[in-house]
């Protein structure tokens, strides 16, 4: 699936127009590629901005590394503040909440579900803060809708291999309320971009999945892509970084993951 990419490079024009070309944007390529580029460029400062709302070791985690680690055997000295997350960024949680908003409005007898990807159960129990991450942001999504009558829950999806993960599973609630009769409203809450997850996973297996199971309505709200709000909130994390300083190389949101979450980069 070529999405991932097409949306990176959207993102990248229209955050470029946004921040007044003050500098130069690149969301796409394999590290190393990206490595290069900067390089060539030599900019004073470089932001490290992940496209994962909320952290996790095994995703933005793994990724900073490697530009950790490629930047340090490259000796590039360069200035580098890190994004690590936005879980709660007023922004994204409109976003999101104005599409949720829109596509319920006339709907009745429905189930809203949050889908996220999900992780094996002994990666939170080592301290990986992405579950608590995760509720945070439908907590601030459901508070900022500010209807209490929504009938709704979060989720996780794309389970793979023996070991126990995350729960309830995205497939075990939409065969539950499948069978109620409910009209199903999907919400991928983790992923901001089209890809296998959403559109083959949620749009294709998963509705296929509903129907069998007596459901008779389908909807999957859109991944949040190039969205106005969603856009405005990644550019104001960027110009605005210095509001977020933790540390000279850290820039993450003011609400903090509890100490059990050993592997949030704020805590370490």
């Amino acid at each position: 699936f070529n999405t991932n990419f097409i949306f990176h490079d959207e993102v990248a024009k229209i955050l470029f127009k946004l921040i007044d070309k003050k500098g130069i944007i690149n969301l796409g390529g394999k590290t190393q590629t990206v490595y290069r580029f900067v390089k060539k460029f030599n900019p004073n400062e470089i932001i490290l901005l992940p496209l994962y709302p909320q952290y996790s070791a095994a995703t933005s985690g793994s990724s900073l590394l490697e530009w950790r680690e490629i930047a340090t055997k490259n000796n590039l000295n360069i200035i580098t503040k890190t994004i690590c997350c936005y879980p709660e960024d007023k922004k994204f949680i409109k976003a999101h909440s104005k599409l949720i908003v829109e596509k319920i409005k006339n709907l009745k007898n429905f189930k809203l579900i949050f889908s996220a990807h999900g992780l094996p159960e002994k990666n939170i129990k080592k301290g990986d803060p992405y579950q608590w991450q995760i509720e945070q942001s439908v907590k601030r999504i459901m508070d900022e809708i500010n209807d209490t009558n929504i009938d709704y829950i979060l989720s996780y999806q794309s389970r793979v291999g023996p070991l126990k993960w995350i729960g309830p599973s995205t497939e075990e609630v939409i065969v539950q309320n499948s069978k109620l009769n409910k009209h199903l409203v999907i919400v991928p809450i983790a992923f901001v971009s089209e890809h296998s997850e959403t559109l083959v996973e949620l749009d294709i297996e998963y509705e296929k999945l509903a129907k069998t199971n007596g459901c008779s309505n389908y909807t999957r709200i859109e991944a949040l892509g190039v969205n106005e709000n969603f856009i405005d909130g990644l550019s104001d994390l960027i110009l605005n970084n210095e509001d977020y300083k933790l540390t000279d190389s850290l820039y993450p949101p003011k609400n903090i993951c509890p100490s059990n979450f050993t592997k949030c980069p704020c805590l370490n």
